[in-house]
């Protein structure tokens, strides 16, 4: 009697314990990013960590380290492939440096407009891109808006191309980037975003390029006095997760993850329509001179560029497939 009802006993118990167990089964991922805590991006990437935790009723969580806080991009980007950050967030112009068809994205002029480019982005081109770098350890989850880069200058304005020669234009650490500046007639410089502030102030640079919340969240507006909406890209961001945390992931928890992420995406596109309209107002009062430049001369000053592509086989297929998107 004795020994039944401790075996009894001891099955209670452990099935207790081990329910208890699964119940405390908990999945912290760290997210880190360079952008500043006032961001769209940013914004959105705290409401989907705070959705995750709702979806998952606290069984999930992401921390987020905003601002650079484990380094600038490329290293972040690293960190995802040892496995020693979970998830990041970067540009798509940085990702050229990894996976080779991101180029494609920063090509100037590549999308006819917001609407072509939500189009591509959110299709089957879209999925096909995220999935690109799985063989380097990384796996897209989501393209966030990013707005489209203009040119900005120090002393003298930008209302076509030819006003850009000479001129040296910061550019991001991507070949693409470099040779639109040179086909534009300007000298390209990569240097990188925490040090640009300080490259415009000292005439390192004489210009650089970007959208407007980033023209205005980084301040360069007070060293920069003309900014030109040319709109030559429209390179979207990337919010990447590292393979070897994905391969981790339950069923469960990759269901949970990704609707956060799909829910982040429509108020991240919410918020920087209103971040562009705040940030143009805010440089406009602080002194700066929007100019709406003809943006003709400047697409047919990188025709020759795109055409380039045409011996790669696998870029100029995507590039093929995002001209045919109606």
């Amino acid at each position: 009697m004795f020994n039944k009802s401790f075996v009894l006993i001891f099955i209670i118990v452990s099935s207790l314990i081990g329910g208890c167990k699964s119940e405390k089964k908990h999945r912290t991922l760290k997210l880190a990013h360079g952008l500043n805590t006032e961001h769209p991006v940013h914004k959105a990437m705290v409401f989907m960590a705070k959705r995750v935790s709702e979806i998952s009723e606290g069984r999930m969580e992401i921390k987020i380290y905003p601002g650079g806080q484990l380094g600038p991009e490329r290293t972040c980007v690293e960190l995802l492939q040892i496995g020693s950050l979970d998830m990041t967030k970067v540009s798509a112009a940085v990702m050229e440096g990894f996976v080779p068809s991101f180029r494609v994205l920063g090509l100037p002029y590549i999308f006819r407009g917001k609407e072509h480019a939500h189009q591509v982005l959110d299709g089957e081109i879209g999925k096909d891109l995220l999935l690109e770098g799985t063989n380097s350890w990384l796996r897209g989850l989501c393209f966030y808006d990013a707005g489209s880069r203009s040119f900005y200058t120090k002393k003298q304005p930008v209302r076509s191309p030819a006003d850009l020669k000479g001129l040296k234009i910061r550019v991001m650490k991507s070949n693409t980037a470099v040779n639109m500046v040179r086909a534009f007639g300007g000298s390209p410089t990569p240097i990188s975003w925490g040090e640009l502030y300080t490259a415009l102030q000292g005439g390192v640079v004489d210009g650089a390029e970007n959208n407007p919340p980033s023209f205005y969240l980084s301040h360069h507006y007070e060293v920069c006095k003309f900014y030109s909406l040319n709109e030559h890209t429209t390179v979207p961001d990337i919010l990447l997760i590292s393979t070897h945390t994905w391969n981790k992931l339950t069923s469960k928890e990759k269901e949970w993850l990704g609707q956060a992420v799909k829910e982040s995406v429509v108020l991240q596109r919410k918020l920087w329509e209103e971040s562009v309209k705040e940030a143009l107002d805010a440089v406009s009062k602080a002194g700066v001179e929007i100019i709406y430049p003809d943006k003709k001369p400047f697409a047919k000053k990188v025709e020759k560029l795109i055409d380039s592509y045409q011996s790669n086989e696998e870029l100029y297929s995507y590039i093929q497939r995002i001209r045919s998107v109606n």
